[in-house]
Formats: C-alpha cells, sequence, structure tokens
C-alpha cells in the first residue's frame, strides 16, 4: 500500500511544508518591520526574494533528505529508479512550495491571511493532482484543470522516478515545476509592497 501512495505523499510533503513556513516567516519579517529596513538599503525587491528563495532552498534540501531517506530506508518505499532523482524531485518540489509561499506572502497581511492561502492554492492541487486518482482516470475536464496545476507534475515526476522512468517522461514534469517556481518568484518579487500596511 505505501508503494501506491508514498510517492505521490512524498511530493504533497515538502510542498505543503515548504509554503506555510515561507508565507508565514516572510510575513513575520514584514510585520516585524524588518522587511522595511532593509528596503531602506541598496537592496531590491528581487534581491530580497532571490535571498529568502536560497535561504528556504537550503532548508529545502535537508527537508527533501530527510523526507526520501525516511520514506525509503524505514518505510521501505521501493524505487526502480536513482533515488537521487527522487531526491531531486523532492526538492523542485518544496521550491516550488517556497516559491508559492513567498508570493502568497505579497498579497496576506497576516500570518493567519497566509494559512487562508492553502485552501485556494493547495488543496485543488491535492484534489486533482494525481494525489487521489491518476490523472489519466479522471474525466476530460479535471485532466485539463489538473495539467495546470504545478503538483500534478511533481506527482508525475515522483511516479516516473519510482517506475523507474528516464527520459522526456521524467525531466518534463521537472521543467514545468522549475518554470513556474521561476514565474511566481519573479511575481512575488513584482508584487512585494515597501511599506508595510
Amino acid at each position: 500500500m505505501f508503494d501506491q501512495l508514498g510517492g505521490p505523499i512524498l511530493a504533497l510533503f515538502p510542498f505543503i511544508l515548504m509554503f506555510v513556513v515561507t508565507s508565514v516567516t516572510t510575513l513575520r519579517e514584514r510585520r516585524s518591520g524588518t522587511l522595511e529596513r532593509l528596503m531602506t538599503t541598496p537592496l531590491g525587491k528581487a534581491d530580497f526574494i532571490v535571498g529568502y528563495a536560497l535561504a528556504f532552498g537550503l532548508v529545502a534540501v535537508a527537508q527533501a533528505a530527510i523526507t526520501v531517506s525516511y520514506a525509503v530506508l524505514v518505510c521501505g518505499l521501493s524505487v526502480d529508479g536513482a533515488v537521487w532523482r527522487l531526491g531531486l524531485v523532492a526538492v523542485c518540489d518544496a521550491l516550488l512550495g517556497t516559491a508559492l509561499g513567498l508570493l502568497a506572502s505579497a498579497f496576506a497581511r497576516t500570518e493567519f491571511q497566509a494559512v487562508q492561502f492553502m485552501p485556494l492554492v493547495v488543496i485543488p492541487q491535492i484534489l486533482v493532482g494525481g494525489l487521489l486518482m491518476p490523472r489519466d482516470r479522471m474525466p476530460e475536464a479535471l485532466q485539463a484543470v489538473s495539467d495546470w496545476l504545478p503538483l500534478s507534475y511533481a506527482v508525475d515526476a515522483v511516479n516516473a522516478v519510482t517506475v523507474g522512468e528516464e527520459g522526456w517522461d521524467l525531466w518534463r514534469p521537472l521543467v514545468v515545476i522549475v518554470g513556474v517556481s521561476l514565474v511566481a518568484l519573479a511575481l512575488a518579487a513584482a508584487t512585494l509592497r515597501r511599506r508595510t500596511p
């Protein structure tokens, strides 16, 4: 049973955790006045966002290593592909959560509002992202929605690694995840406010 559910859960866990941690931490920086003080320096909005992304990226790497090690060594997740590729997918997924968390924090004013973005950003991706039902068994309308949700590609990438697929079947979802992460970081930098409301 864990071989069927473990991979998709491995795609979900880093994404949700990094989304919550990033959005809440960034809002605390804003509410404490640290952001305003940083913005009085020659530091630009993009520099701030990239700096946060790099810092949380290190956390994402550590989290992915621990999560993948636990899933494979302790829980016995069978992986036909290379385990390092599973770690790479988990890191990319965590970075996606980081990027979307930074974007959500640009629109929220309190930590509670940031957490309220979860039903908007995370829950639809859980429902139609291939976690509960394989995407190819969904009705066409839900498949079309699923094609626009980045967590769907994270689930595809994890499933590709666990069954030992290589080539474009593995790398295409990772390209989509990285692309969405870069777009979310660019939007987060563009919408970052210099003053705390």
